[in-house]
């Protein structure tokens, strides 16, 4: 049986505290499952800005998509969690990352580190983590037990591996970094080489006995995935080719092909996420910001499914 759909939106501006509650109580109406924040330099704090959105909802869970993990001690950062995880009743959802911007660590005078020193603070920190939001003694306590849930993103090796030992939400990115292009820009890899890539955090899932395709729903890690543009198209194909500059290499029937464009009307669309949901288990999807509105009547079509 298919894991059934759960759709997030990340917030990325904040003008005033009543525009971000109208903006999250419109999110929630139009039937978002997940409230999510990323951590970038010029984004909204994302621990103030998650607790504020619960206030302003009932019903949506509340998480960092993605936390720039060397921007954090791991002992500071499990405060946040729990304070947070306390202050939304138990709704959040903590995702992490390496990080890939070198220019947000020049500017917070953040050493950036290489690709390993990166993923080696990640493993520390999520270590870390694990022991303290679970230890009894622990204050503030978390509300949620063991953790709040963990979502890791990525798409090398090492992360996969992390992630299919100690995530519930696996999330990949589909993309590297652009060769000659400055730290942080990142171009789209194949449809064919990320399903490869869902292919080893099966094989490593399975390694650590958490097979994503476990028998019980509860137990399977849930696989996510961000898409980078959601709307009507009457041309598809058309669209694609103005696109074609972000995905140097794919040709227009991969880029239809490839989740991170979502193109139609919601009926094409949502045929499209059920598509991606066999070929990649994919079923947790992610917009931006600026996508909110388009991806709303998708979500009307395939709630329940």
């Amino acid at each position: 049986m298919a894991r059934p759909f759960r759709f997030g939106v990340n917030l990325l501006t904040l003008e005033s505290a009543e525009a971000w509650r109208a903006k999250c109580r419109h999110a929630e109406q139009l039937g978002y499952d997940v409230l999510l924040t990323p951590d970038h330099l010029g984004n909204p704090a994302p621990f103030p800005a998650l607790a504020t959105a619960a206030e302003a909802t009932e019903r949506p869970r509340l998480g960092t998509f993605v936390l720039n993990t060397g921007f954090w001690n791991p002992a500071l950062l499990a405060r946040e969690v729990a304070t947070c995880d306390a202050l939304t009743d138990g709704r959040l959802e903590l995702g992490l990352g390496a990080g890939y911007v070198k220019a947000e660590h020049d500017s917070a005078g953040l050493p950036f580190g290489s690709p390993r020193e990166r993923v080696d603070h990640l493993v520390h920190t999520v270590a870390e983590l694990e022991r303290l939001l679970t230890e009894s003694e622990h204050r503030p306590r978390p509300v949620q037990s063991p953790r709040p849930p963990l979502l890791l993103g990525g798409n090398g090796d090492r992360l996969l591996r992390l992630a299919a030992r100690h995530a519930d939400i696996a999330a990949f990115t589909g993309a590297v970094q652009a060769p000659g292009k400055p730290q942080g820009a990142l171009q789209l890899i194949s449809p064919e080489a990320l399903e490869e890539r869902v292919g080893a955090f099966r094989r490593f899932a399975a390694e650590a006995g958490r097979a994503e395709g476990a028998d019980e729903p509860g137990e399977a890690i849930e696989l996510n995935y961000l898409i980078q543009m959601a709307g009507p198209s009457a041309d598809r194909r058309a669209k694609v080719r103005e696109l074609s500059g972000y995905a140097p290499g794919l040709t227009e029937d991969q880029m239809l092909e490839h989740p991170a464009l979502l193109l139609g009307d919601a009926k094409e669309m949502a045929e499209q996420l059920r598509a991606h949901r066999k070929r990649f288990g994919f079923s947790y999807f992610t917009v931006l910001e600026h996508n909110m509105e388009a991806l709303a009547p998708v979500i009307e079509e395939l709630r329940g499914s």
